[in-house]
């Protein structure tokens, strides 16, 4: 049986992993610990989730992690902070156009080191 590769070859994604455990480490914030869990893991496993589902979970001015890509599928209706790896191009101008932001995680370890009122979604 073939050995796969042990470590990320992606080096934006191995330096946001560091920087989620050094977060955590510093901060107290076990949030970026479990967040740093999930990037660690194998792509496959990341999670997928459709504007449809955040407009179902979230609450108005919320902000909302997800470990992996937001896809364009379905609407939004509220003006959330959202916070990804990835984002697709009609999720971004679906998420603008309901006044909402669009970051990625490095922004929002940031703005937010302690990691308060963030929803994870998967």
């Amino acid at each position: 049986m073939k050995k796969t590769n042990e470590t990320k070859s992606n080096p934006r994604l191995t330096a946001l992993i560091v920087t989620l455990k050094d977060a955590s480490r510093v901060h107290e914030a076990n949030i970026w610990r479990e967040i740093a869990k999930r990037l660690d893991a194998p792509r496959k496993n990341y999670a997928e989730v459709n504007l449809s589902k955040i407009d179902r979970y979230a609450n108005e001015g919320e902000t909302i992690l997800v470990p992996g890509k937001v896809l364009g599928s379905g609407a939004l209706s509220l003006p959330v902070k959202i916070a990804a790896l990835d984002f697709s191009e009609a999720a971004v101008s679906k998420i603008t156009g309901a006044n909402g932001t669009c970051m990625t995680i490095e922004d929002l370890v940031r703005d937010n080191p302690t990691g308060s009122r963030v929803r994870i979604l998967r």
